[in-house]
């Protein structure tokens, strides 16, 4: 009679622990899956508040240029939209609402300013008729001067503006719309950091403007004007606000030419920026305003950047 033969106990412990381990890795990537897509959906969410209150601070500023626009007055940094807002914790803008609980979330904080656009010069104004208006460069000469950068940048940009608007060819680079698209025409990112500060791009030819402009840009685009008479100027629109271009020919003096293609005292270009800061991510946009006849307020460009603030070791 044989003995009966016994299953090997060791295989079939292995087998158990195999399973075993096989069903805690899926419970776990099931457990991660589910985690992430709740960590998504929240970034989404806050992402997404983020955009719509700074769409909001973006009406409000609209509102500031509208009422502001119902004056009539010229546009000078006197006025209420001149001045920024500085970083205040957005629980306080609530505050007045009984029903709104300002303790029941994270803590945001949001900042913002408006600028005039007008301030600076505008590089739509180098191209007239189709070709490049010789005033216009030695004004856009002028200024890169002033701000550091070489003769050779005023000829580089007008160039590969005229080619972009005439676009007589497929190698012709692309229409820029703004300022940060001269990079498709050669122009580096330190040469466009400095030239921010003193040039704009904005849809259409505009004057700049004698209550907002810097005495750096109003040298460079009124011809005959240095940087003495721009001074005095600028001093005399701290105690009282131009109101015309006669006022400004009478602190100057005759002798510079300022015309009402190249200066005025009203605008109708502003960039709106806001930035939203909520725990450790923060929001930033930026927008450019066009105030038409009719005290119509339009945001024609928004630019939307994300970014995390830096935690302490």
């Amino acid at each position: 009679m044989t003995r009966r033969q016994r299953p090997p106990r060791g295989a079939a412990l292995l087998v158990a622990m195999v399973l075993l381990s096989v069903v805690a890795t899926l419970a776990a990537g099931m457990v991660w899956q589910q985690w992430r897509a709740v960590q998504v959906e929240t970034a989404e969410r806050s992402r997404s508040q983020s955009g719509w209150m700074l769409l909001g601070a973006q009406d409000w500023a609209r509102l500031i240029l509208r009422e502001d626009a119902r004056s009539g007055k010229a546009t000078s940094l006197n006025e209420p939209w001149a001045t920024p807002l500085a970083e205040a914790r957005l629980s306080s803008f609530l505050a007045a609402d009984r029903d709104n609980n300002a303790d029941s979330g994270p803590e945001a904080f949001l900042a913002g300013s408006i600028t005039d656009a007008q301030a600076r010069y505008n590089l739509r104004n180098l191209i007239i008729d189709g070709k490049v208006d010789p005033l216009q460069l030695a004004a856009l000469q002028r200024l890169c001067t002033s701000a550091g950068l070489g003769p050779d940048t005023a000829s580089a940009v007008a160039t590969g503006l005229l080619a972009a608007q005439l676009a007589e060819s497929d190698a012709a680079p692309l229409p820029p719309q703004q300022l940060a698209d001269l990079v498709w025409l050669g122009v580096d990112a330190s040469t466009l950091e400095r030239l921010a500060n003193v040039a704009v791009l904005l849809p259409v030819p505009t004057p700049v403007n004698l209550n907002t402009a810097t005495r750096e840009v109003l040298a460079a685009v009124v011809p005959g004007l240095d940087l003495g008479s721009a001074d005095r100027l600028v001093q005399a629109r701290v105690r009282t606000p131009l109101r015309n271009i006669a006022e400004a020919v009478a602190i100057v003096g005759a002798g510079p030419k300022l015309q009402e293609r190249d200066v005025d005292v009203k605008s109708s270009y502003f960039e709106v920026r806001g930035q939203l800061r909520l725990e450790n991510r923060v929001l930033q946009t930026r927008s450019l305003i066009e105030r038409r006849s009719g005290l119509q307020v339009l945001a024609i460009q928004r630019q939307q950047q994300a970014s995390l603030v830096p935690t302490a070791q």
